[in-house]
């Protein structure tokens, strides 16, 4: 529905984490918003990812008896983001996140709890901690939103069960204890008798985990402060007016209007990840087209901005955020993007093998630390094939991609070639087009060691984050288990990525930059489309999210406070 009003305090483009966080901290300091999105949905990629929140230092941490300190994240970021660039930013971040994170508590309906174990993705650095930094949000009542469920973003069908049903992850060790302990059995029916009896009145199970209830948490935020939304519009131009941006243009249907903001315009557009042009100009011929995040990610904020005057962060040592991606077509005929971040590279019985059927990275990095490997593999050569190569048992035990644990027939998978299966390694290597010998001879090399636990050639299950995200059931590596029970199995992997950290240039107040490191007046940008303060590094599980928040609510604070500096900290280095 097209809103009645000309003028809005404050305008927000993008309704992903960052931008519904702006609405909801301005909204909530009394300021009317209005919140433009391309879709006919709210939570962008958050909705589909796992909404994992990166905070350094948060109150939460004392709740479960941790401890933290900016100190130590200053420590550990000196090492994980060595690079001088953004760093009054990035202190911002460290001094003002949870201060976001407390206000949102207070003032919206955003719940978060800590992780208490999720190691930092490099916990050998100075600085890491086992977990605590890591926030998930609460689970949700999607019932909650009313009518507004069906504007809530779906989650990826690959990651619920059943045709709908999510679910955290401290259920999926009891899913799969079903029938082997009562404990796991009992709460595992009543997971399930309590999806079934919401499908009797949704589409899709209410109980809401992960990135979909963080969404779904911020959209409430934004009904509740009656924050109004215009859905499947496109914003055109940013009025500019005396070098202060004032408004926007924007078509809705086949008419143009331009919109006022007396305050100021937010860019939350979820950056470029699926426009070819700036994919080709900013990103490694090696990295290919495939992405992970949602379609709507096309450059949107940038164009906008960069028109206005606005500078361009290219200092990121990383144009992306990456993760490494298999490919498949849904029953529907859409083509499905699987990311490969925890659920099977680090459990026991698995490698990964580049175009010459030899392993080239240890396969428990975090995933961004992978896909470099995939990029440095063979001179970063474009169309270089990658894949998982696994036996029976792992199959089964873990699943592999989008084929879940515990299934019984997985001929469609094979049939449909997503899935290639051979009675032994060198057939294998054949059907995945690498020498027999070369395959072969990778696979005997892994198992003579792995029979044992070690892995000296990489040196999988190392450290305590690898550990974490392999089977603790597994002694006494939980990462290392010989692959040699027939069938094998071969998956194709591909460079992806999970958002761009290529953006604009922001100061401490989220306000966009010129060249010469003015702010434009009225222009703020936060999420995916503000250059990344890691510098396009990925120091722990969040990294995305947490910034997002925090300068969603900068961003929502400053404009509430006319444009004055909030914080003498806000301006700190580190």
């Amino acid at each position: 529905m097209m809103p009645v009003r000309e003028s809005y305090d404050v305008v927000v483009i993008g309704a992903g984490a960052g931008g519904m966080t702006a609405a909801a901290v301005a909204a909530a300091e009394g300021l009317r918003v209005l919140v433009i999105e391309k879709t006919a949905f709210v939570g962008g990629t958050t909705a589909w990812s796992g909404g994992m929140v990166w905070i350094p230092a948060n109150g939460k941490m004392k709740e479960v008896g941790l401890s933290d300190s900016v100190t130590d994240a200053v420590q550990y970021l000196a090492s994980t983001v060595p690079e001088p660039a953004n760093a009054g930013p990035r202190a911002a971040f460290l001094a003002r996140g949870p201060e976001a994170i407390a206000y949102l508590e207070a003032n919206t309906e955003v719940r978060l709890q800590p992780v208490k174990v999720y190691p930092d993705y490099y916990p050998e650095r100075l600085g890491a901690t086992a977990g605590g930094r890591v926030l998930e949000p609460v689970a949700f009542d999607g019932t909650r939103l009313g009518p507004g469920f069906a504007r809530l973003r779906p989650p990826l069908p690959e990651f619920t069960l059943f045709g709908g049903m999510m679910v955290n992850r401290l259920d999926i060790p009891h899913l799969r204890k079903i029938g082997k302990s009562f404990r796991s059995t009992l709460r595992s029916m009543r997971l399930l008798s309590q999806y079934a009896r919401q499908r009797l009145h949704a589409p899709r199970g209410t109980t809401l985990h992960l990135g979909n209830a963080l969404a779904a948490r911020l959209y409430a935020s934004l009904l509740a402060r009656q924050v109004e939304m215009l859905f499947s519009a496109d914003v055109e131009d940013l009025v500019v007016e005396g070098g202060r941006v004032s408004g926007v243009t924007i078509r809705h249907g086949a008419r143009d209007r331009t919109i006022a903001a007396r305050r100021g315009v937010v860019l939350a557009t979820g950056g470029f990840s699926h426009d070819a042009h700036l994919r080709k100009r900013f990103f490694p011929p090696a990295a290919g087209f495939v992405s992970a995040t949602s379609t709507a990610g096309t450059g949107d904020g940038l164009r906008l901005a960069t028109a206005s005057g606005a500078a361009l962060n290219r200092d990121a040592t990383s144009p992306a955020y990456w993760v490494p991606a298999s490919l498949f077509r849904r029953d529907d005929g859409s083509r499905g993007v699987f990311p490969h971040t925890v659920t099977d590279r680090a459990k026991p019985g698995i490698i990964a093998v580049n175009a010459a059927g030899r392993r080239f990275i240890n396969e428990a990095l975090s995933y961004h630390e992978f896909v470099l490997g995939m990029l440095r593999d063979g001179n970063g050569e474009p169309d270089r094939p990658f894949h998982l190569i696994c036996d029976r048992d792992f199959l089964w035990t873990y699943g592999l991609g989008r084929i879940k644990p515990f299934t019984w027939n997985v001929r469609r998978y094979v049939r449909s070639g997503e899935l290639i299966e051979a009675p032994s390694i060198a057939q294998l290597a054949e059907r995945i087009g690498v020498a027999p010998s070369s395959l072969a001879a990778t696979v005997a090399d892994y198992n003579a060691n792995a029979t044992s636990g070690q892995d000296p050639e990489f040196g999988r299950g190392s450290t305590i984050y690898q550990r974490h995200l392999g089977d603790a059931a597994r002694k006494p590596n939980p990462c290392v288990a010989p692959i040699q029970r027939a069938p094998f199995f071969a998956l194709r992997i591909y460079p992806a990525d999970l958002g761009t950290a290529i953006g604009m240039k922001v100061d401490a107040q989220a306000r966009v930059l010129r060249e010469d490191g003015t702010p434009i007046a009225g222009l703020y940008a936060c999420g995916n489309d503000m250059g990344s303060i890691m510098n396009g590094n990925y120091p722990g599980p969040g990294i995305t999210l947490g910034p997002a928040l925090t300068f969603g609510y900068i961003a929502g604070r400053h404009l509430a406070e006319g444009g004055s500096v909030t914080s003498s900290l806000a301006t700190a280095s580190v």
